[in-house]
């Protein structure tokens, strides 16, 4: 059985930093990297956002850098992720997919949200092409063209105000009649000018070339069936992200969208020895900076806890 002060499980901004910090700390921190080696990033053609990076960087580089630096500072990094954990008693136990057993007298846990995507080939196929599920991360390319955001919720309507500062008209496509988001948030978005409503209607392809990315989306009627085309240049995905804490079998109390929650400002979880970091415990930002910022804070909780335990 493997031994380790600190199980950071998931990589990505939060996890290689809590490495970072915790290998600085000298607990000689164990991390999983998950499914997703580096996370969401690493599918993200370039990041213009993070300080530091004036030119751009590209997120599977950035996420290379990370690791780097948390391996020099004494971070053990594995491929693989975590199949089972017991959170019941400390020190806690959990099992990787090769069927190593860890015991762990801390556990940060870092594992991310998934983007809830419509299900389409050309969907993938245009993935950081012209497609993208974050406006705050990929708006910028999009100045002054024509884009489209999929969604009726709250999240949708900010992404496609957000838009509308940047893109010459924003087309906001929702499958039903009404919008879901709230009064104040259907007001900002009926007002606006530069967005216009595709109501009960879906995108059933996503247009483009291997030269141009996307061009264009084919929309089809959700009562009629008719269908007809657009021309724009993005697509926003916004139905929503799903949290990856299925593993954790409810061990650790989640808010109702199923984020794991924290008891601000420090980064513990309901179980005591166990903390959270990054999009996992935050659906509100899902930003790499904050989730980096996240990831020093559950660090520095984990070397405060052991020091009192």
């Amino acid at each position: 059985m493997d031994k380790t002060r600190c199980l950071i499980i998931g990589s990505g901004p939060a996890g290689y930093t809590a490495g970072i910090y915790t290998g600085r700390a000298d607990l000689k921190p164990l991390l999983y990297e998950g499914e997703q080696p580096g996370g969401q990033l690493t599918i993200t053609t370039e990041i213009e956002n993070f300080p530091g990076y004036p030119e751009g960087i590209g997120g599977t580089e950035m996420m290379e850098d990370l690791k780097k630096q948390a391996r020099r500072f004494g971070c053990t990094v594995r491929t693989g992720y975590i199949k089972e954990i017991d959170l019941s008693n400390r020190p806690f136990h959990a099992v990787d997919d090769h069927g190593v057993k860890i015991e762990a007298d801390t556990v940060i846990i870092a594992t991310g949200a998934s983007a809830k995507w419509m299900g389409l080939d050309s969907e993938k196929q245009y993935y950081g092409a012209g497609v993208s599920a974050c406006a705050t991360c990929d708006g910028y390319f999009y100045r002054n063209r024509v884009v489209a955001v999929v969604g009726g919720g709250d999240t949708a309507c900010e992404e496609a105000n957000y838009l509308s500062t940047l893109c010459s008209k924003v087309y906001l496509v929702h499958r039903r009649d009404e919008l879901r988001a709230s009064k104040a948030m259907q007001r900002r978005v009926l007002e606006n000018p530069k967005i216009e409503m595709c109501w009960n209607s879906r995108i059933s392809q996503i247009l483009g070339t291997e030269m141009d990315g996307v061009t264009g989306i084919e929309l089809e009627d959700t009562k009629t069936g008719a269908k007809r085309e657009l021309e724009l240049m993005g697509v926003f995905v916004a139905i929503g992200h799903q949290p990856n804490t299925a593993f954790l079998g409810g061990q650790v109390e989640l808010d109702e969208q199923g984020y794991i929650k924290v008891q601000n400002p420090s980064s513990a979880t309901s179980v005591e020895g166990v903390f959270a970091a990054g999009d996992v415990c935050d659906p509100n930002y899902r930003q790499a900076i904050v989730a980096a910022g996240k990831g020093c804070v559950a660090a520095m909780d984990v070397e405060r806890f052991l020091q009192n335990h």
